[in-house]
């Protein structure tokens, strides 16, 4: 399509720019606008910081102490360019990653349309269904996780409906700041009672066939599925439709790597609850939601204190809710793009189909509660394996967007991120690979 259809529909939905940022940067003078910038990195922290954290890293220190803490730092660092692709890309070119798509090809567009569909409905449900049993741990007589679950992405698609990206935004910054300081004391409460050092407590391997599945399922959302790197592509358009200013490149780095840093800090933090507090107990996790609320919350509590149930639990709820809040914004965003995009469509067809989008993720979402609601660990596995196998062809998309000739040489990938970014691919397609054997085959 002409280069002016990358302008008028959503994915430039603010004016034509520049395409170098070196240009933008000598406009801005001197003025500080860093802070102005700030917020689509933290928003991705914020869906970050959710099932894959309170759940998978959980879990891992909790099954395995810390044996996986140094696989969870390598999917962090293997994922790494592909998430600092998406905003580095729309800071250098003006469009969005997703319009970086179309410049490759239609095609692109569709696969990440058809795989967002699956993952995002998914998604979505299993973490507003975590949200849901959490909620429910403050004693709400008579309300079952289902009622309460529906009626969290309900509040959350109301408050998106009509706060939007400015809502979105201010409450990020607070949960980030919030559950940060949170985790971080109550890890350090569950140092003295816990029984990570005990000698009877020896951790099995993970590094087995067996345990295979369980790490394709950690690596699936560690820190994010890869399809959120074109979420906050799209949120720095709506940062600078609240702020009145489009960051350079240099804004968005050190935005992205705010809440990227933020991410995988407390990816270690819960690694570390679940290995100081839950490792040696004894204890297995139920895959009903309620029930497996209420063992988190409980393990912490006991070993803790019981005075700490209502902080582990309100930090638990939070770290829930925040991941629902922007999972509800951020894949009817990228949906509605890719639908703007495919039918070259207005900036203002934009804002009605992705209101759209929230009110179908929402009525999607609860069907799949319904479906699902005694079995969340089941459902989010599914959910965090979709998301895992998909990460090979995403990666590569992404790389693809990133090293084309619209965008500025001096803003592509230099050596070291090439280095880690067919690194990340190839480790990809490799667990893929393992993970269709031992599904398939191994034991055929």
């Amino acid at each position: 399509m002409a280069n002016e259809s990358y302008k008028t529909s959503l994915v430039g939905e603010a004016v034509a720019r520049s395409a170098h940022s070196e240009t933008r940067s000598k406009t801005n003078g001197q003025r500080s606008n860093l802070w102005k910038a700030l917020g689509p990195g933290i928003l991705m922290s914020c869906a970050a910081i959710g099932g894959s954290h309170l759940v998978w890293s959980t879990r891992a220190g909790a099954a395995f102490g810390w044996q996986l803490l140094g696989l969870i730092l390598l999917a962090n660092l293997l994922k790494f360019p592909f998430f600092l692709y998406g905003q580095r890309y729309t800071s250098a070119t003006g469009e969005s990653l997703l319009a970086g798509y179309r410049r490759h090809g239609m095609i692109f567009v569709w696969i990440f349309l058809l795989i967002n569909i699956l993952t995002g409905t998914i998604n979505i449900a299993g973490v507003a269904m975590l949200s849901g049993a959490l909620f429910a741990g403050y004693g709400f007589a008579g309300a079952s996780v289902t009622h309460l679950t529906i009626g969290l992405m309900a509040l959350c698609a109301l408050m998106l409906l009509l706060g939007h990206y400015k809502l979105l935004d201010s409450m990020a910054k607070v949960i980030i700041v919030l559950l940060a300081l949170g985790t971080m004391v109550a890890v350090a409460l569950a140092v003295p009672g816990s029984r990570i050092m005990s000698a009877e407590s020896a951790a099995p391997s993970p590094w087995t066939w067996t345990s295979f599945a369980f790490l394709i399922s950690l690596l699936g959302w560690m820190p994010a599925p890869i399809d959120l790197s074109a979420w906050s592509s799209l949120w720095i358009f709506s940062r600078e439709k609240q702020t009145g200013h489009f960051a350079t490149v240099k804004e968005t780095s050190i935005d992205f790597y705010l809440g990227y840093v933020s991410a995988v800090f407390l990816a270690v933090m819960f690694v570390a609850l679940g290995a100081l507090v839950m490792f040696g107990s004894g204890e297995s996790f139920s895959s009903s939601g309620i029930a497996f609320s209420n063992q988190l919350v409980n393990l912490y509590a006991a070993t803790i204190g019981d005075w700490s149930r209502p902080l582990i639990l309100t930090a638990a709820f939070f770290t829930m809710f925040s991941t629902t809040l922007t999972t509800m914004d951020g894949y009817p965003r990228s949906l509605a793009a890719c639908c703007s995009l495919i039918g070259d469509l207005s900036v203002q067809r934009f804002r009605q189909i992705h209101q759209a989008w929230i009110l179908i993720s929402a009525v999607a979402g609860s069907i799949v509660v319904l479906l699902f609601v005694k079995n969340l660990i089941q459902l989010l596995t599914f959910a965090a394996v979709v998301s895992f196998v998909t990460s090979p062809i995403l990666a590569a998309i992404n790389y693809k967007v990133m090293t084309g000739s619209n965008v500025p040489e001096v803003d592509r990938p230099g050596p070291f991120l090439k280095l880690l970014s067919w690194s990340g691919m190839i480790f990809f397609v490799l667990m893929t690979a393992g993970y269709v054997y031992v599904t398939f085959f191994r034991g055929a």
